[in-house]
């Protein structure tokens, strides 16, 4: 099933997800580019505030080896086949956090949750980003008017660094006539930060985080013009790094520019290990599937994996010696460990598939050092159950994958 390729560097701590029901049931009852590159202009109506600053994300209990027996998670369900299936928007299943959404394209942990953890779902064709939690009714925090047709809308969704101060979300969205960052602050209408990126009829979806240093990070796609991902003046497809106004971040390889690299198609997810010492994009080409990892000042060469069976790479997340990726063609999650010498190993472990799966994923955010909270998007030419679709937390499995 999958391709080649080596990285680079061990990792460190960040992200994970579940298809082993064993720990998820425990655990959800103890916690109810190129170079040298010019570009164009952002907006710059802007009020001055404050450079944004990294803040530690949440730190939920995942259950640990011997645990109290006598504890009442022993009651809940411990494998898939004993879970009852939903009926219409109740899931049964203790790893749900949110059911009955409509194709959540990305999902953004949030801060401070302790043992109750809730993120934001950011809904691609509606332009809804909704707060959930589990044991709760979803809640609209935002509707952004987006273009959904195609493979656009509101494909992309990160805190501002500071979000317990100032509770800023950033979003990227497609527009009738560009795609965007835009910023949201509580009960203000969202601004734009950062526009013109080019739209086309495909092409369109993009992917936001925060580095460790509380810049922004967005990769975009080309806009159906795989030579705009070469175009230094062009901002589609590229890896850009700005703060939360929209102007160049500091320390940037071109201190007048956005763009710290470029070459992307149709990114599903960037995302950062918890040192920040390294960045991982996904990208679709015509012919295959890529990971890169993203070299600031650099352009994106060789891809560090490959997958020629193309599963339609989406969200990604890293753990402390691995890069997981999330898939909405396959229909599962996908470790790739890093060896000592910086490649990945022959055979990525593929889990959360199948029976103990949730179908098309693609959003993809850290919860722990082993878990992540994930998202589906069933309803987008999936096969959608009752309560789909769902946001949910899975944890990551070590052992076997797919072959090479």
């Amino acid at each position: 099933m999958m391709g080649h390729r080596s990285g680079r560097r061990g990792l460190a701590t960040r992200a994970g997800r579940a298809a082993s029901f064993a720990l998820i049931t425990v655990g959800a009852l103890l916690l109810t580019g190129c170079a040298d590159f010019e570009d164009q202009a952002a907006p710059s109506n802007w009020q001055e505030q404050a450079e944004l600053t990294p803040e530690a994300g949440p730190e939920p209990q995942l259950p640990e080896d011997g645990d109290d027996q006598d504890s009442p998670q022993e009651e809940l369900p411990e494998t898939p086949e004993s879970i009852p299936p939903p009926e219409g928007c109740t899931d049964f299943d203790p790893a749900v956090l949110a059911t009955c959404l409509d194709t959540v394209s990305a999902v953004a942990t949030l801060p401070g949750a302790g043992a109750e953890p809730s993120a934001l779902a950011a809904e691609r064709k509606s332009g809804r980003i909704m707060r959930v939690q589990q044991d709760a009714e979803p809640v609209q925090v935002s509707k952004l008017e987006v273009d959904g047709s195609g493979d656009g809308g509101l494909t992309g969704i990160a805190l501002s660094p500071t979000y317990d101060e100032d509770q800023l979300i950033f979003a990227y969205v497609t527009t009738r006539t560009d795609n965007r960052v835009l910023r949201i602050a509580p009960d203000q209408p969202p601004e734009p930060v950062l526009t013109g990126i080019p739209k086309g009829s495909t092409g369109n979806r993009g992917a936001l985080t925060s580095d460790a240093d509380g810049a922004l990070l967005v990769a975009t796609g080309d806009g159906g013009n795989a030579n705009a991902a070469q175009n230094p003046k062009s901002l589609a497809g590229k890896v850009l790094r700005i703060d939360g106004l929209g102007r160049p971040a500091p320390n940037n390889p071109d201190d007048g520019s956005r763009i710290i690299s470029g070459g992307l198609h149709a990114p599903g997810g960037v995302c950062v290990s918890a040192d920040g010492e390294q960045t991982w994009v996904t990208d679709r080409a015509q012919d295959k599937d890529l990971l890169y990892q993203v070299e600031s000042g650099k352009p994106l060469g060789s891809a560090d994996w490959t997958w020629p069976d193309r599963p339609g790479v989406a969200g990604c997340a890293v753990t402390a010696d691995s890069v997981l990726v999330a898939t909405s063609g396959a229909g599962n999650m996908q470790s790739l460990t890093l060896r000592e010498d910086g490649t990945f190993e022959q055979t990525p472990n593929v889990f959360a598939e199948g029976e103990s799966g949730y179908g098309k994923l693609s959003g993809v955010d850290a919860l722990t050092d082993k878990a992540v909270v994930a998202s589906t998007v069933n309803k987008d030419g999936g096969s959608p159950v009752s309560s789909d679709d769902r946001v949910v937390i899975i944890v990551q499995q070590d052992g076997g994958g797919g072959a090479d």
